[in-house]
């Protein structure tokens, strides 16, 4: 098992943020600058085309340092970010922007690079869980939630599914035709995002795949905007599901 080697370390306004890589994984860590207690983990995906240090990325993650007490980890899906693309990687890209430039639909070409892109992701993952929790402020036992809309909700959906780690998660702005079967394994709490007026994802396909979940505790979010409009302040609500689900900072970690 690869442990977590950090390479960066930075400090602003209570929040420590350390660079790190799990085996060719790249990621990035935020944590409560005192560090005294250990704390709840949650895992946070990217969307297509960003990286683990998009402005939305970083922050919601000092949203969630600063409000919850939590640490938040996000690493760069493959393809993504500085990790080098493969020849699928590049094939489905170009796809996508020849789809675009010429007014086509995209949801098939991204449904299907993104089943692909979590195929990889799925076992990177959980590889970074593993050593993640081998830190003294996190542990084998603490609480995790997982964030991702978009392509971290392609990802997502299947990672929850198979990862019983995982006691929260908050998913969303996606197509539900890939990820129904693995959304009928989901029975943890999910807080699920749409947006109503998407112009990429049919109305009735976030329904779809909000129906499939098998939470006994699921809620929808349904907002009036299109793809790329999903409100801030989902964000401070994301604050509050976490909270109620993985509880505040918990242990001494000594």
């Amino acid at each position: 098992m690869h442990s977590v080697h950090f390479t960066a370390e930075t400090s602003a306004n209570g929040v420590l943020e350390r660079d790190f890589t799990v085996g060719e994984v790249t990621g990035v860590l935020w944590s409560p600058e005192s560090g005294a207690d250990r704390a709840p983990l949650v895992l946070m995906g990217h969307g297509g085309g960003q990286d683990k240090r998009a402005p939305g990325m970083a922050g919601r993650a000092r949203l969630f340092v600063t409000t919850c007490g939590f640490n938040v980890a996000a690493i760069d899906a493959p393809g993504h970010g500085g990790r080098p693309r493969t020849p699928t990687d590049e094939r489905e890209i170009a796809a996508l922007r020849q789809a675009m430039a010429a007014g086509e639909p995209v949801g098939p070409i991204i449904t299907r690079y993104n089943a692909d892109l979590a195929e990889r992701a799925v076992p990177e993952w959980r590889a970074t869980l593993d050593a993640l929790q081998e830190l003294p402020e996190i542990g084998a036992d603490g609480p995790v939630g997982y964030f991702g809309v978009n392509m971290a909700c392609a990802i997502g959906v299947p990672l929850t599914a198979a990862e019983p780690r995982i006691a929260a998660a908050v998913l969303g702005v996606f197509w539900s035709e890939s990820l129904i079967e693995a959304a009928r394994q989901i029975t943890v709490p999910v807080e699920f995002t749409m947006q109503w007026d998407d112009e990429h994802v049919p109305r009735e396909s976030g329904l779809a795949l909000f129906d499939a979940f098998a939470s006994k505790e699921k809620t929808l979010h349904a907002n009036t905007g299109k793809h790329m409009e999903l409100p801030r302040f989902e964000a401070d609500s994301a604050a509050r599901f976490f909270t109620r689900h993985l509880g505040r900072t918990v242990t001494s970690s000594t």
